[in-house]
């Protein structure tokens, strides 16, 4: 009786076995828009650092950062909405607001000074907030966080990333290029 309960409750682990480790995999590949949102133009959100120059205005020209609430604090006109703005954009809107009353002609120009954070997590030898660079690709924040522990997935990782104003994560190789603000998961591999 035991003897022919045995390969039944083999299988039956082995098929529970397969059907939960199944059920780890919750994260999809990547969406299209991921690939797409790489080659979009900039856009600003929280913990960026930009500097901003007025032409011919040296108390407004200074280094300013983009606020948890998704602001900067510019002098004479106060709170100016940043988060989803590219440059272009928040350099017209200062302007704007500098020519009611403030400027007759003002000649805003922005430059990124800092980018905002990376996060490089799981199996990776020093897991944290790491500076972005233009161009980074997954594998390049990896190597910055002490790279691949030996238990460490080398091939693909789980990005996290917002675009329009979504959060979304999907599954990458590790060759492909991350943006400011990507939380980057390396998964411990199987075997």
């Amino acid at each position: 009786m035991s003897v022919a309960r045995r390969p039944r409750s083999t299988i039956l682990v082995l098929a529970l076995l397969a059907l939960s480790a199944s059920g780890c995999s919750t994260y999809q590949p990547a969406p299209r828009s991921f690939a797409q949102a790489a080659v979009q133009p900039y856009r600003l959100d929280s913990g960026d650092r930009l500097r901003i120059t007025v032409f011919e205005q040296p108390g407004l020209t200074n280094t300013y950062s983009v606020d948890q609430a998704g602001y900067i604090a510019f002098p004479l006109i106060g709170q100016v909405a940043a988060r989803g703005q590219t440059l272009p954009a928040l350099e017209g809107a200062i302007a704007s607001q500098l020519k009611r009353g403030y400027l007759r002609d003002p000649d805003v120009t922005i430059e990124i000074d800092r980018y905002r954070p990376v996060f490089v997590m799981g199996e990776v030898g020093r897991p944290g907030q790491y500076s972005y660079v233009p161009g980074m690709t997954a594998q390049n924040a990896i190597a910055i966080a002490g790279g691949f522990t030996p238990r460490g997935n080398q091939r693909d990782v789980d990005v996290t990333r917002k675009i329009n104003g979504r959060v979304m994560t999907g599954r990458t190789p590790v060759s492909s290029s991350v943006l400011a603000g990507d939380t980057i998961y390396v998964r411990e591999r199987l075997f």
